[in-house]
């Protein structure tokens, strides 16, 4: 279940060939380009996700990401019939082989030094679902319909990792509830409940993620990763532990030339210009 034509770096580079991949300067967008369909994973979407963001983690011309869904539509989760159909038939080994790979997407995503965007329109379903929650912000629109629909189709909400991270996202009454119902969570709702970070309309929304995500890029990407992976350690560590583990992070980025340069152009009144070392 890998990808047929596995990542090359930079990612400028690579032509993905189961999502669409652009990189425009230091933004790279993937789009889940089925749009006929409402944009389901497949077996090889699912691997080819999964390797571009761990290629991400070497790749020092992209310091953000945008994942999107083509037509109107972010990803309506597995394919029906090209994933949901071959897993009725399988066995208890192939079938975990098949939920460990998912997880993957998921745990490369976390990796990835960048901040991830996405931007979400329609149809945000199952593993859809899933990718969005695994996103570092999420802007969503008035019509967007979020459903972690797991327990609809007789499964678990237990899903790469949704038990773990959406109640860090919206509590975890709200997580249990989603979960438990598989209820659809309309766009203005995902907005108060805090799983959008903000709204626009359709014709919008992906370009706010994009002009987002180059704000972002345009940071010290050092210091940018180094708050993703304080973002996820903490949660594991006490109020202590935390507390000393950023003083460890800080310093560390106190030693980085985009720390002198942010000085430099404060006392020179001017916008600092960071490139990341």
């Amino acid at each position: 279940m890998s990808a047929a034509n596995p990542v090359t770096l930079p990612l400028a580079g690579y032509r993905a060939r189961h999502v669409r991949l652009e990189v425009d300067g230091k933004v790279a967008t993937l789009t889940l380009d089925r749009p006929e369909r409402k944009n389901p994973l497949t077996f090889e979407s699912y691997s080819e996700l999964a390797d571009v963001f761990r290629a991400a983690a070497k790749d020092k011309t992209v310091n953000a990401f945008v994942i999107t869904g083509a037509g109107g539509n972010f990803c309506s989760g597995g394919d029906v019939f090209e994933i949901i159909a071959p897993l009725i038939e399988m066995e208890a080994a192939a079938l975990l082989d098949f939920t460990r790979m998912t997880g993957e997407v998921v745990k490369a995503m976390r990796a990835a030094p960048q901040p991830i965007i996405a931007a979400v329109d329609g149809v945000c379903a199952g593993a859809g679902a899933i990718l969005a929650m695994a996103s570092d912000l999420r802007i969503g629109t008035p019509s967007a319909k979020v459903a972690f629909l797991f327990n609809r189709v007789g499964l678990a909400g237990c899903d790469m990792g949704a038990c773990a991270i959406l109640p860090r996202i919206v509590g975890q009454g709200r997580a249990a509830e989603l979960l438990y119902t598989g209820r659809v969570l309309g766009g203005e709702e995902a907005e108060r409940w805090g799983f959008f970070n903000r709204l626009a309309e359709s014709a919008a929304v992906l370009g706010e993620a994009q002009k987002l995500a180059a704000e972002l890029a345009a940071g010290p990407s050092f210091a940018n990763a180094m708050t993703k992976r304080m973002l996820e350690m903490e949660w594991a560590m006490s109020v202590e532990t935390a507390i000393e583990a950023e003083a460890v992070a800080q310093a560390l980025c106190m030693e980085t030339e985009d720390f002198a340069r942010a000085y430099r152009a404060f006392a020179a009144k001017q916008k600092p210009v960071f490139e990341g070392n």
